[in-house]
């Protein structure tokens, strides 16, 4: 296919996926909720805290996030190009293949699919834009994986002392510190190094600046053929499962990149591996996107899904099998733990 051709099929997708707009960002984005014609949400690639200043809207499909000049778009390609650090390209097929569209699978025009024929110089023009676009984010998760790897060196082991780790009743592993205090959590992508989740004394946490973060974990334990890999959301989540289970864990960091995770893990492992989503339980917020993240994910790449079970009379804030936990056994670590996050999330969890 030429050049030509391909970037009029992604703008046929793009064209096509308006209808949808609001059904895609609602997965894309679980955390969002819709103001007006407006999804709302956090940045997830800049490892935001809170929704405010990312928006899409549900309309045109244009997307804005008014804390980063480099992070803006005009169609809800872009935007799956960059919450899940692809090209456009593969973004446009993900979504024709999610809508069922067929623009990639057809001979047909782009012109026949009811997109507006582009001119080539526009397509050229477009071409050229998103070269760019693309190389400088190569540039900067560059920079941010030299940093990465500069600050995991120069850190030392973790001290199980750490007030986050003792909030959360949990051993350090192989995690390590700065020397301001900070906790380092290390990301992979493809096999090496690209990112981190600092976590300040305060529970605070960010990403590196310009790190990826679309499609990057952080691990715990040994992946074994033929064992549940379980894949969750936060550190915290994934160091309870490891510690109580003994078994794999792979942490997305947020709701919104699970997808991806769940998809590089069956590309890398295939039918090796059982991949379990251990997703959260957002009882008290609208549209519980945590649950439905985990849902999507499990369903788009064939694999199981399980939450907490929450016992009679557990407060209602609890979200997490982290929270269950502490809930359970308070802040000291028991023998019975085995026992109670088995019962809590059933057979699969039992070495």
């Amino acid at each position: 296919m030429s050049e030509h051709a391909t970037f009029a099929k992604i703008r046929a997708v793009a064209q096509r996926a308006l209808p949808a707009a609001e059904r895609l960002v609602a997965t894309w984005l679980p955390e969002g909720k819709r103001q007006g014609s407006e999804w709302v949400a956090r940045n997830p690639a800049r490892g935001d805290r809170a929704a405010g200043s990312f928006g899409v809207s549900l309309v045109s499909g244009k997307w804005n996030d008014f804390a980063s000049h480099a992070a803006h778009g005009g169609d809800l390609v872009s935007l799956y190009a960059y919450l899940h650090g692809c090209r456009q390209v593969d973004a446009a097929m993900a979504i024709d293949r999610a809508l069922g569209l067929g623009a990639f699978a057809s001979s047909s025009s782009p012109s026949d699919s009811g997109a507006a024929p582009a001119s080539a110089e526009a397509i050229a023009e477009r071409a050229q834009r998103e070269r760019q676009a693309q190389a400088e984010q190569r540039r900067r998760h560059r920079d941010a994986e030299r940093r990465a790897r500069w600050l995991w060196d120069a850190a030392q082991s973790a001290s199980p002392s750490h007030p986050y780790l003792v909030a959360k009743a949990l051993p350090p592993f192989k995690l390590r510190q700065g020397g301001d205090g900070t906790l380092l959590v290390p990301l992979y992508g493809d096999g090496r190094l690209v990112n981190l989740q600092c976590i300040g004394i305060d529970g605070r946490k960010r990403f590196l600046r310009g790190g990826r973060v679309a499609g990057a974990y952080a691990t715990l334990g040994r992946v074994t053929r033929g064992a549940p890999l379980f894949i969750c959301e936060g550190w915290a989540t994934g160091a309870t499962l490891h510690h109580v289970t003994g078994r794999a864990v792979a942490c997305a960091m947020h709701a919104g990149n699970l997808a991806a995770v769940v998809a590089r893990l069956r590309e890398r492992y295939g039918a090796a591996a059982r991949l379990i989503v251990t997703g959260d339980d957002d009882r008290q917020t609208d549209g519980n996107p945590g649950r439905q993240a985990a849902i999507v994910a499990a369903e788009t790449h064939g694999a199981r899904v399980v939450f907490p079970r929450w016992p009679v009379g557990s407060p209602d804030g609890l979200t997490d099998f982290n929270d269950l936990y502490r809930w359970r056994l308070g802040l000291l670590p028991d023998p019975s733990s085995q026992v109670a996050m088995n019962d809590a999330f059933g057979e699969e969890g039992r070495p």
